[in-house]
């Protein structure tokens, strides 16, 4: 088993940044996609941002492209979210996922094998 534990999140003005992490612990060694997802109130969940175990593959919708970047320690098991120029609309809970040999497509489209818990960020005027 995997458990995925995020952290970072919080009240920041628009235009600010925050960087979030999401810790990985248990069966690390099969993760191989890695990434984010976030969900706002009355919002379906939407694809942020994912990662390939090797760091080299990355993929963003155009909401964030240009400004969120994911990157990934593999020693520490950790996958990070550094996001930039926040927008009131990037409001969400924000959920880190994680998957066995998959694809970015599947990974996308929310195939994922496991999920964390969540992290708070909420962007202000």
């Amino acid at each position: 088993q995997v458990q995925l534990v995020e952290s970072g999140g919080g009240l920041v003005q628009a235009g600010g940044s925050l960087r979030l992490s999401c810790a990985a612990s248990g069966r690390t060694d099969s993760l191989y996609f890695m990434g984010w997802f976030r969900q706002a109130p009355g919002k379906e969940r939407e694809f942020v941002a994912v990662i390939n175990r090797g760091g080299a593959l990355t993929y963003y919708p155009d909401s964030v492209k240009g400004r969120f970047t994911i990157s990934r320690d593999n020693a520490k098991n950790t996958v990070y979210l550094q996001m930039n120029n926040l927008k009131l609309e990037d409001t969400a809970d924000y959920y880190c996922a994680a998957n066995r040999v998959s694809t970015i497509s599947n990974f996308r489209s929310g195939g994922v094998d496991y999920w964390g818990k969540g992290t708070l960020v909420t962007v202000s005027s």
